[in-house]
């Protein structure tokens, strides 16, 4: 059979080798790793090099990929707030879920106890990034002593998020925040919390210098998929960025003008592009386009080529400079972040391949 392209070419040694070094890291510093699952439609090869690097839990934020870890004997955690109407099945498919809201979680106990299940809350905070959580200290308190009169559920711990929609960066005064409102809550219910997660792949920074005291757990994907924390985008040492890589087919290699010719209005996207004007150039086309990936998330290995940009089947770039001589049909290959790792493996127009 022919190889189909646009591809993406998954390395499983290099995932298991970077989950190994995060998780001895986290250990090294009282921590266990929810591996999080849905940057690549949690895959079966990429879950098993997971498990296989150490992770204490599976964690993911869609019901479907939860449903493809119910074969693996291992705790999951549901990392996105539940919706009513998928109550049913967060309790089938999870063992954990993020909760900011009474009712649902009223809704997630009722429904533990007609599955003659017992299933653990982990109560957000919102620390000031101003996503999902609990924002007021009295607030949580409130809720926390209302859930523990609740069946079928339990308060396993608390959690917060910090970066994916504010950007608001992890420090050690904001770990400490949620580390006292656990211990409140902990004094307040004469319970022993299970889980305080202090977040994402953006709080990983704070291992080196030991700045996460008390928290237990943290909920990781780019980390062991990239090699990289996402707070500041540095490389955790010893572990691999390219474990994942696109390869895209070209269809047109053209000399044209470095500006479009002619009055510029909006894009496919809205968007009023800009460009610079280089004057003539060699300009490579490639079938694969941002319905697929998101462009300033990959990166050409050939390091002479530009990405000029593209359209939703089209990527652009400019070959000028190269020094390969690209014909029709020659695959240009490309490494991956986090973003476009996300699309692609989403996209079921991109071909994945397991090594």
């Amino acid at each position: 059979m022919e190889m189909a392209y646009p591809r993406i070419i998954i390395d499983t040694n290099k995932i298991l080798h970077n989950v190994r070094i995060v998780v001895e890291i986290a250990k090294k510093n009282g921590i266990t790793v929810a591996g999080v699952t849905k940057g690549f439609c949690a895959h079966k090869e990429i879950v098993k090099a997971y498990i296989e690097g150490g992770v204490k839990y599976l964690a993911d934020s869609r019901i479907n990929n939860l449903m493809r870890l119910e074969e693996f004997a291992i705790p999951k955690i549901f990392t996105r707030l539940p919706m009513l109407t998928e109550v049913k099945d967060v309790i089938r498919y999870s063992n954990y879920s993020l909760n900011s809201e009474f009712i649902t979680m009223k809704a997630l106990s009722n429904e533990a106890l007609k599955q003659d299940k017992v299933h653990g809350v982990i109560i957000m905070i919102d620390l000031g990034d101003l996503r999902e959580g609990y924002f007021k200290e009295d607030e949580v308190y409130s809720v926390a002593k209302k859930l523990s009169e609740l069946k079928g559920i339990y308060i396993a711990g608390i959690g917060t998020n910090l970066t994916c929609y504010g950007g608001l960066i992890p420090n050690k005064e904001l770990i400490k925040r949620l580390v006292n409102i656990g211990k409140n809550i902990e004094d307040l219910l004469k319970i022993k919390l299970e889980i305080i997660s202090g977040g994402n792949s953006s709080s990983i920074h704070l291992l080196k210098s030991n700045k996460l005291d008390g928290v237990n757990n943290l909920r990781l994907g780019e980390s062991l998929m990239c090699g990289t924390e996402s707070a500041f985008g540095e490389r955790i040492p010893g572990t691999y960025n390219d474990a994942f890589t696109l390869e895209a087919e070209i269809i047109e290699i053209k000399n044209k003008p470095s500006v479009p010719v002619g009055e510029i209005g909006k894009d496919a996207f809205g968007n009023i592009p800009s460009f610079i004007d280089r004057g003539i150039r060699k300009r490579i086309i490639c079938a694969v386009g941002k319905q697929d990936i998101d462009y300033n998330t990959i990166f050409p290995i050939d390091d002479d080529l530009i990405i000029l940009g593209g359209s939703s089947d089209h990527l652009i770039l400019d070959g000028s400079d190269s020094k390969i001589d690209y014909k029709i049909g020659d695959r240009i290959k490309f490494n991956m972040h986090y973003v476009s790792i996300l699309r692609a493996m989403t996209s079921e127009y991109i071909e994945k391949i397991i090594l």
